[in-house]
């Protein structure tokens, strides 16, 4: 015989359901599309369980976001783990990086809707507590001095950003993921020259 689940099971099980089907409706009609009544009946709850879990639509939407970039920050961590050469780690996370935007629909959610709904400054401060902060450590092991790290980690932050999208329009995956490790790499190797210095490339 199952045992009965606790209450916080229960709310828990009620929470994820409603994330799951938010998501997939976001996904396909977009935020302005979806409303709160098809959320409902998407996960099978009623509309007063959405509220005792979330305050409104926008909050609901905030919390997708926030998971789907937990989950971009967890798979990027899995793929550099301790013990790795910081370079190593660095062209790992941005290989991950690259392989958890591709899951459907992710893209569309941070990088899309997102901003559209919340606004920039929400959208960086998020990306900053996930993705953005294991790339600033990943810089940091590698040694970049001498710039602003912060300045450094958004515009390389960005340029992912930027790949994620032309992946989603149609882009060569290996042409993408080839030209992000070049980006990177030569990141890692100026990371120690002095500002002003060159080396010569090959």
């Amino acid at each position: 015989m199952q045992t009965p689940r606790t209450n916080a099971e229960r709310s828990e099980a009620t929470s994820t359901a409603l994330l799951d089907a938010a998501r997939a409706l976001f996904v396909e009609h977009g935020y302005g599309g979806t409303s709160t009544p098809a959320v409902c009946a998407a996960a099978g709850i009623t509309r007063g369980a959405l509220y005792h879990h979330f305050a409104d639509k926008r909050d609901l939407f905030q919390a997708v976001l926030a998971r789907e970039a937990r989950a971009v920050a967890d798979e990027i961590e899995a793929a550099a783990p301790a013990g790795l050469a910081p370079t190593q780690a660095l062209l790992a996370g941005g290989d991950a990086y690259l392989a958890s935007m591709a899951q459907p629909g992710r893209t569309r959610l941070l990088l899309t809707e997102g901003p559209a709904v919340l606004g920039r400054d929400a959208m960086q401060a998020l990306d900053a507590a996930h993705a953005e902060a294991s790339l600033r450590a990943g810089l940091q092991a590698v040694g970049v001095r001498g710039v602003d790290l912060a300045l450094l980690t958004g515009w390389v932050s960005a340029a992912f950003d930027r790949a994620a999208l032309d992946l989603q329009t149609g882009a060569d995956p290996a042409a993408v993921r080839k030209a992000m490790r070049w980006l990177l790499a030569r990141v890692c190797e100026d990371a120690s020259a002095p500002v002003g210095s060159t080396r010569r490339t090959k």
